[in-house]
């Protein structure tokens, strides 16, 4: 079917437009950041490899330290609140880092202290986002809302690195990260006059509200089996896909640029992913979801049984479809079904439930794969997925479910 202007009548609501413009710029940044921070950090006194590593961690630590907190303040002080104060710490961090990489005055813990504020805000940011969406678009077209912000961040993951490596090449890192700070710039500018999204909170304090928010999320069997069912893909598939594949890709598939290309191939398969689901909504979502999580093991099945690179490329693009698919289903599932009152916290619990065995899958991927094999270790995060979403697609709350909107006191769409 073509792409017809009615697949994107979504984007005939300003605020919603401006949103995305929004997201876009600063997921630009932070693509361009994850280059130039790393580069800086590999050229100062006392840098390398273990320093970048230590930056990397700090930043994601920070980030799963937060999410809670972000989604109590969420629901407490209201989405907009909440992400307008993360952008401007983001915006902050990384000034700061600009100013002393272009001064040449920027020590390493200098670079990890503000990489762990960074993560401050990504963290507080994230449920905010959820939350904030379907106060921007009517109910009916929250899947197009979700598909076109989930399109957003593979084409930065693709356009954002290469971008930085021009950039870093011609002037040199502080530039980049100046523009990174920049792009959360525009992001606190496009999300001033937004509508403000806050729930009724029930005033019982920090544990008390969490206590709520947790309740909430387990009550819900088809939302914590899908979140921990995610979280234990990232463990066993994903994060050794990551950790082995520029291994593999250097030992025989021809290097850093064939590694380049695979993951400009589940970029690109995620954007294609994004304008397929434009003008549809399953009834089903939620098992769509599901079964596209299956996707992912594509890639990896390629690079467990030796296939050249055409395939893994191939197979990385069909991953990225999926991709696309999982998430904006699972996205708009949650928006329709959770209650304002606690969507920020069930979104809090969603994230940390999907993140929080990354780090420790990527920090045993090279360890267990030098025991095991890596083949065998890949190939057994294949059979893991695989198994996974069969296991999963069979228990009733998730292959039943259909959405059942809610009539929310939120702010519509103009």
């Amino acid at each position: 079917m073509r792409l017809g202007t009615h697949r994107l009548r979504v984007l005939r609501h300003a605020r919603f437009r401006r949103f995305l413009l929004g997201q876009t710029t600063s997921l630009l940044g932070s693509g361009m950041n994850t280059i130039a921070t790393t580069f800086a950090v590999l050229r100062l006194p006392g840098g390398g490899v273990d320093a970048v590593g230590g930056v990397m961690a700090a930043r994601i630590v920070a980030v799963l330290v937060v999410l809670l907190l972000g989604g109590v303040f969420t629901d407490r002080l209201g989405a907009r609140t909440v992400m307008l104060a993360a952008d401007v710490l983001r915006f902050g961090s990384q000034a700061v880092l600009a100013l002393l990489l272009l001064t040449g005055s920027v020590r390493i813990w200098e670079v990890v202290v503000l990489a762990v504020l960074l993560g401050v805000g990504e963290g507080g940011f994230m449920p905010g986002l959820s939350a904030q969406v379907p106060g921007l678009v009517p109910l009916e077209e929250l899947a197009d809302a979700n598909a076109l912000l989930a399109m957003a961040r593979p084409l930065a993951s693709i356009v954002g690195p290469a971008l930085a490596g021009v950039l870093v090449a011609a002037f040199d890192a502080g530039t980049v990260v100046a523009v990174d700070a920049v792009s959360y710039g525009v992001s606190v500018v496009a999300l001033v006059g937004m509508p403000e999204v806050r729930a009724q909170t029930s005033g019982r304090g920090l544990s008390g509200e969490l206590g709520q928010g947790w309740r909430e999320f387990t009550s819900r069997t088809w939302l914590w089996v899908t979140t921990l069912h995610i979280g234990l893909f990232n463990f066993f598939l994903w994060a050794p896909f990551l950790v082995l594949g520029p291994a593999i890709a250097e030992r025989r598939l021809g290097g850093a640029s064939a590694w380049g290309l695979v993951l400009a191939s589940e970029g690109v398969g995620a954007i294609v992913g994004g304008v397929l689901l434009l003008g549809r909504s399953p009834r089903r979502g939620l098992a769509w979801s599901v079964a596209a999580s299956a996707g992912w093991a594509a890639p990896v099945a390629a690079l467990a049984t030796r296939l050249p690179l055409t395939w893994v490329v191939g197979a990385a693009f069909l991953a990225g479809i999926g991709a696309a698919v999982c998430t904006t289903l699972a996205a708009t599932v949650i928006q329709r079904d959770v209650p304002a009152e606690v969507r920020g916290r069930i979104s809090a619990f969603d994230s940390l439930g999907a993140f929080a065995l990354g780090p420790l899958g990527l920090a045993l991927a090279g360890p267990v794969s030098g025991v095991v094999g890596v083949g065998r270790l890949l190939g057994f995060g294949v059979l893991w997925q695989v198994t996974a979403v069969g296991v999963v697609l069979a228990v009733p709350s998730v292959r039943r479910h259909e959405a059942t909107p809610r009539v929310d006191a939120r702010v519509g769409a103009h």
